[in-house]
Order: structure tokens, then sequence, then C-alpha cells
């Protein structure tokens, strides 16, 4: 299956190629398929052509058709495309050219600067100026509202962050990691088990629907995000990853065998505006919540490893 992708590496008409070739190639260089590195660097080749440096950032988007073209942007950078810069990172180790490390730091910077309200919340679309970087609008696609913070926007947020800190170890990621995670996990919307609703600003809460793939996302970035932050956070961080994880363990978000159109996770919303994929299995609510397990359980190795060693 990973193989089918392998022509992806060339992809340069969205940011989406660090989802599809960082979520199988990568993880296969990382269970030592040596050949895939040359694929990596391949796709942190084809994903910079979308880094317009006049703004410092990736475009997300095309504009020149479709629906974008007719929201009349120039330069749209959504939350999502933090996620794609491990590629990038990755690519410089692979390398030794830290024209993709620049890459990713710019558009890492550009978007902790513009993306990010005071209380840690984050737009889901920030439009750029392609020439001189200078913010042409804030709003959404995906969103309940241009000002609404958009659940699965909001678990980007985390998880991405929490990501580029792995690789720079640049404090002030951590610390919008943290903000971003204090937002969601204080935020009087969040129900009790945990798992999101769609959107946090959504008026018809709670009858509206929840978002399994936020939850999974959230859990996954936390559980990371525990190994970074100071003890006390740390212990939070993971207790709200716990419960999140055994939430959608269970069986009002965990599949029956052979269902759900053989997905795992039931309860994930794409795009509820647009009316597409509305309280639906999704892809990366899956990939996500398997990434969760697994962290979980090299969390727990470790910390009885170090019992041992003590």
């Amino acid at each position: 299956y990973t193989e089918a992708l392998k022509q992806q590496q060339y992809i340069t008409s969205h940011h989406d190629i660090g989802f599809i070739i960082g979520c199988s190639y990568l993880n296969g260089m990382r269970m030592g398929q040596e050949a895939y590195d040359t694929i990596i660097v391949q796709a942190a080749k084809s994903l910079s052509t979308r880094f317009r440096s006049g703004a410092g950032v990736i475009q997300s988007w095309n504009t020149r058709t479709g629906w974008q073209a007719q929201r009349g942007w120039e330069c749209p950078v959504i939350i999502d495309n933090m996620m794609n810069l491990e590629i990038l990172f990755e690519a410089t180790s692979l390398s030794g050219d830290s024209t993709f490390y620049n890459m990713a730091v710019s558009h890492a910077d550009m978007t902790l600067k513009n993306h990010f309200r005071m209380d840690g919340s984050s737009y889901h679309v920030v439009d750029y100026d392609m020439r001189t970087g200078k913010v042409r609008s804030r709003c959404t696609a995906q969103g309940y509202s241009d000002e609404s913070a958009w659940a699965r926007g909001q678990a980007w947020g985390i998880y991405g962050y929490t990501m580029c800190y792995r690789y720079t170890r640049q404090l002030k990621y951590l610390e919008q990691a943290e903000a971003a995670y204090e937002f969601v996990c204080t935020h009087p919307n969040l129900p009790e088990d945990l798992i999101p609703y769609w959107d946090f600003d959504d008026p018809a809460i709670p009858n509206t629907p929840r978002d399994a793939s936020a939850g999974a996302l959230i859990a996954s970035a936390l559980i990371e995000l525990s190994q970074y932050t100071e003890s006390k956070f740390s212990k939070e961080c993971l207790a709200v990853a716990e419960t999140q994880i055994r939430t959608l363990s269970s069986p009002e978000y965990l599949a029956v065998p052979g269902t759900n159109c053989n997905f795992i996770l039931k309860h994930s919303v794409g795009n509820k505006p647009k009316k597409k994929e509305v309280d639906v299995p999704l892809t990366y609510a899956d990939y996500y919540y398997v990434e969760a397990l697994l962290r979980y359980k090299k969390n727990i190795l470790r910390e009885e490893m170090g019992l041992k060693q003590k």
C-alpha cells in the first residue's frame, strides 16, 4: 500500500504531500526502510515549490480555480499546513541541505505570529499578500465562523508546534503548543469525555456532532508534549490523553470489526459548513488514533524502564 503512493513525491499542486508522504514513507523509513530516504527528500523538494519567499510561508491551496478562487484569496495558509513541516525538517537531516529547515521555521514563525488569538485559539485560514507578507484576511473554510475555534484546527496547532519543538528546541514553539492545549482543555464547551464538538463555538452545542479525529489528534500530540513540558503539566497532558484514548476505545466511538466501512473510529466531521463528511469515519481519525495508542504504549514502557533503572 505504501509503494502505491510513490508518485505522490512529485506532487506540487497542493500542500498535502506532507501528509501523504509523511504518514506513509516517513514511518516506513523509521522502521528501517533506508530506500525511502530519497523519497522523503524529493517530497520536500516538491513541497518547497509552494514556499512563497515574500510572505515566508508555504501556500496551502491554489486559488485560480474552484471554490478557493471564489473566496478572493491570494496566498491562503491553513493551520493544517503545520503538519507538513515534518518532512522538511527530516529532509534537512537526510540531505544536509538547510534550505528545507529554514523554510519550515519561516512558516512556523509566520503562523505563530498571525494565526493565533490571545486566548491560544487558532484561525483556520490566513490569507497573505504573496509579495509583502501582509495579512489580507483571517477566516475559516471548515469551521462554524471566521472567529470560531474549529476543533480539528486547534488540534493541528497543538500537534504542529509540539513537532516543531522536537526538531528545533525553540521555546516559543513549546509555549505555543501549551497555550493551544490550555485553550482546548479549559474550554467550557469541552465535554467531560474530552472528545470535542466539531467547533467549540457552534451555538447548537450540545446538539451538534463530535469530532473523533480532533480527539485522536489531541491525544497523540499530548503524549509527545508531555515529554517536553514541566512535570506537573506533563502529568496533566498524559491524563487528558489517556481519557481521550479510553473514550475513543469505548463502544461509542470504536466500531465493531467489519462495520463502519471497515474504519476503526466512528463520529468524525470533515467539513460541516459544506455538509461533507459529517458524523462519518475519516482516515486521519484512524491514523492518529493508532499513533496515539503506539505513543501511549511507548510511554508506559519508558516509565517502566525508568523505574527499573532507579
